[in-house]
């Protein structure tokens, strides 16, 4: 064990890479670091192996390994033991017939997407001039918000013009047929570029079309943009600037599905589709008053999509409604067969909820904190009035979870993604080199040794064990969506949640509400988030310069 955790720090150190300069000393040197004690017996007996082992590393690094090159181990949340319903029931969706073009048409900007599906299926207005409207608002509020990274004008242009010819022809693919979107820019598409949000990649083109991008076209659905991300998938600033907040311009949006939010929340786009690794779906989900759905670990395929954890990266939504979430993941759900964590498990969604009929939970331990961001209260009381009989629960956050954990895991995971990134220097061309951005985040975790990676991991099993105890005796569990560690150990635990706007602070920027579900049970939880959304107006407010 002393010789791994040593080698976790050696081997990674850049002076004995470029020089076979490796001496005795340096064990001592290693040994503070670690918080080990080495005998000089000790030493001498290692110094050989890991001469040895340094030079066998040397070796490796002459191969170049390609960011979408996975691990050949992968992730799950699947316990041993646990069983799942895995029928997929036929979904029925409730289009209305009674939708009209509006007489004022700025407002098909915030029609849901099934109204939206309503004007098409019922050839009230075409797919191409449905997407001719959202390009121009792209085009004239695009900029304001920083959020649009490249428009695929082209390419919308012929899918919309796809759609109308299938639609007139009696083939109509369901709700999402002639509906535009964007994408979060770190899927693939081929014929556009995928620049990550980064300068070193921001002419960069992936012959591949991602799986979410496959999944959206397979069901008629137009891509109009790719939108921004914060630089390599941290926060909303990106090499053309920072992505602004549709409430307020003068803040940012978060990130770092930071343009997929911005840009839905502002009705650019009916929805858009985003990640998560460890707040990317949810920070700008509140920060801009969106409804975001960060489902179970693995429910999506991320093939064609940028990596930075192996086991933790999630594909999500970005939408203005739970009802709109529930159709958009209705269509995604699933597998390619690329991405070996990822299955295909059943959504059998219906949208009809009597609230009284379900085991509804709230973190007493987390509601009312200095550090939740408020609106809790009038929450519970908008449950309650619904229907729902809350229990209070406290939320499992101590024992296993008091260090680090998703630091340590989504250090070394990113690092390793990244690792030609760092060693050749490319880190330099990013436009931010703080302590907490990427380069130097990559860089220092090289020196988290492979064992504690391991360990974490190991940890992290334990966790999952603790929290799906918990999580199975309730349908839903309505937590802050700050303040306490949920976002932290759900997604470690790959647990869905959703997260709801519930209002405004002081400063007229939204708050939120998360609710967390049980293991690929989406469809419980969109549902009690639906029912919320008919019992409150928050999903129903929109940012007025964009109206």
């Amino acid at each position: 064990m002393k010789i791994c955790l040593l080698l976790g720090f050696l081997f990674l150190t850049h002076n004995i890479f470029s020089q076979d300069t490796l001496s005795k000393k340096d064990f001592v040197t290693g040994e503070k670091f670690l918080g080990l004690n080495f005998t000089e017996r000790e030493i001498d007996s290692m110094y050989g192996s890991v001469r040895n082992t340094v030079g066998e590393i040397k070796k490796m690094r002459t191969y170049h390994l390609d960011n979408s090159v996975p691990m050949s181990f992968t992730q799950s949340p699947v316990l041993p033991g646990m069983k799942f319903n895995t029928k997929q029931e036929p979904v029925k969706w409730d289009i209305p017939k009674n939708i009209n073009v509006p007489a004022n048409k700025n407002e098909l900007a915030f029609y849901s997407i099934l109204q939206l599906a309503s004007l098409i299926k019922n050839k009230k207005i075409t797919s191409v001039e449905l997407t001719r409207f959202f390009i121009d608002r792209l085009k004239k509020y695009g900029d304001s918000l920083q959020c649009v990274i490249s428009l695929t004008e082209d390419i919308a242009m012929q899918q919309a013009a796809q759609a109308d010819k299938e639609i007139a022809a009696g083939k109509y693919r369901g709700p999402l047929h002639g509906i535009p979107y964007g994408l979060k820019d770190l899927f693939a598409v081929k014929g556009t570029k995928t620049t990550w949000g980064a300068a070193p990649y921001k002419n960069q083109t992936i012959d591949e079309d991602a799986y979410v991008y496959t999944k959206l076209k397979d069901a008629g659905a137009v891509l109009i943009a790719k939108f921004t991300l914060g630089a390599l998938a941290m926060g909303d600033y990106w090499y053309g600037g920072r992505t602004r907040n549709p409430w307020n311009t003068k803040f940012g949006s978060s990130g770092s599905s930071a343009g997929s939010t911005a840009a839905t929340v502002a009705g650019l786009v009916p929805f858009a589709i985003g990640t998560e690794t460890l707040g990317s779906i949810i920070s700008p989900s509140t920060t801009c008053g969106a409804t975001g759905l960060r489902p179970t670990f693995g429910s999506i395929s991320r093939s064609g999509a940028m990596t930075l954890s192996w086991s933790m990266d999630k594909a999500g939504l970005l939408c203005r409604s739970a009802e709109d979430a529930a159709v958009v993941f209705n269509y995604l759900h699933g597998t390619d067969g690329k991405d070996a964590s990822a299955v295909n498990m059943p959504f059998n969604y219906t949208g009809k909820t009597d609230l009284s009929k379900f085991k509804i939970a709230y973190a007493k331990n987390y509601l009312g904190r200095r550090d939740t961001m408020g609106n809790e209260l009038e929450v519970l009381n908008a449950f309650k009035k619904a229907g729902a009989q809350l229990i209070p629960v406290d939320f499992p956050d101590s024992g296993i979870y008091n260090f680090n954990m998703s630091g340590i895991i989504i250090g070394v995971e990113s690092a390793a993604a990244f690792d030609e990134f760092t060693r050749t220097d490319l880190d330099d061309m990013m436009t931010r080199q703080g302590r907490n951005d990427w380069p130097n985040q990559f860089r220092s975790s090289r020196f988290i040794p492979a064992v504690e990676y391991v360990n974490a991991n190991r940890y992290r099993y334990l966790l999952m064990q603790k929290i799906n105890e918990f999580i199975n005796k309730y349908d839903v569990v309505i937590c802050p969506t700050y303040g306490g560690h949920q976002l932290q150990i759900t997604n470690l635990t790959g647990h869905p949640v959703v997260c709801l706007p519930t209002g405004f602070n002081k400063n007229h920027l939204p708050t939120s509400i998360t609710l967390v579900g049980k293991l690929y049970d989406e469809a419980t939880l969109l549902s009690v988030a639906k029912a919320y959304q008919q019992a409150t107006q928050w999903d129903e407010m929109h940012p007025e310069m964009f109206k």
